[in-house]
């Protein structure tokens, strides 16, 4: 039996404070982010009749994609954070499949009885377990013989400005925040594919494999629109949250985001390049 993870730090941040921010941004975070769905999407394989579960679905977007794909298989997407799920569970409504369902769960833990699944996917949805190791050799216990697992997660930190460029321009606008370890559970926490490609291995993975791809994510929005993002989400706001910055803090890094965003934009839109981990492996 799996020894119970705690996850509940994960689960109130994306449940109380992150959720419904990424709920609100759903449009513009799935343009941003479909070429890493893509590549997910690719590399996972996926065949007519196939029964997929989407780990870290959010709003459901991989889901939806992993159930048109598959036709007559089935789809389960699961999340740890409820106004995600409302969000997916939404979409799936509108979107004339019938062959998804999502769980409100932790999937490092969660009971799937004698369900069982011949491909698992994630898109950034399996960074934050706080025991990867125990949450991949519990997941497998869910996985046909020979399933396929294929994942998405960020590469090395200095590659990915989405994250750096908010975090360095908000040090110096509003001020340092503390240093965090880039191995717990958080987005960087599967940047080092050596690492990785152990975790899945003593977790009974085999053939694990890492494709390093450098993808360039483009944005619907403008230098000044990504800059409001930023403010909302990721290292900007957290910054922002630390300090508890009034309004007129905020304008001001702001500014300088929309700023240090014009090299990034062509023609109304931002492109920001990206390294990406696409991860495969089989159920031994």
């Amino acid at each position: 039996m799996t020894e119970r993870q705690d996850n509940s730090e994960q689960q109130e941040f994306w449940s109380r404070l992150a959720g419904p921010k990424w709920v609100d941004r759903q449009e513009t975070l799935d343009v941003l982010f479909q070429p890493v769905l893509d590549a997910v999407l690719e590399a996972a394989h996926l065949r007519p009749g196939n029964d997929v579960l989407d780990v870290g679905c959010g709003t459901g977007a991989s889901t939806i994609a992993a159930a048109r794909a598959i036709g007559s298989g089935s789809a389960v997407g699961i999340d740890i954070a409820g106004p995600l799920l409302d969000r997916a569970r939404e979409r799936a409504a509108a979107s004339g499949l019938d062959n998804m369902r999502f769980l409100h769960a932790d999937a490092a833990a969660h009971d799937f009885g004698s369900e069982r699944f011949d491909r698992l996917i994630s898109r950034f949805g399996v960074m934050f377990f706080a025991d990867p190791v125990a949450a991949f050799a519990h997941l497998r216990q869910a996985l046909q013989p020979g399933a396929r697992l294929s994942l998405g997660a960020w590469g090395q930190i200095p590659q990915n400005p989405f994250f750096t460029l908010p975090a360095r321009v908000a040090k110096a606008v509003i001020g340092p925040t503390p240093k965090s370890d880039p191995d717990a559970p958080g987005p960087f926490a599967f940047r080092d594919p050596e690492r990785v490609e152990a975790i899945l291995t003593q977790a009974g993975f085999a053939d694990v494999a890492c494709d390093v791809r450098q993808i360039d994510l483009i944005a619907q929005e403008n230098a000044t629109q990504m800059a409001v993002q930023m403010c909302d989400i990721g290292p900007a706001h957290a910054t922002l949250r630390y300090y508890d910055a009034p309004e007129e803090r905020k304008a001001a890094l702001q500014a300088a985001l929309e700023e240090a965003l014009h090299p990034f934009e062509t023609e109304g839109r931002i492109r920001i390049p990206a390294e990406i981990n696409i991860y495969t492996a089989r159920n031994a």
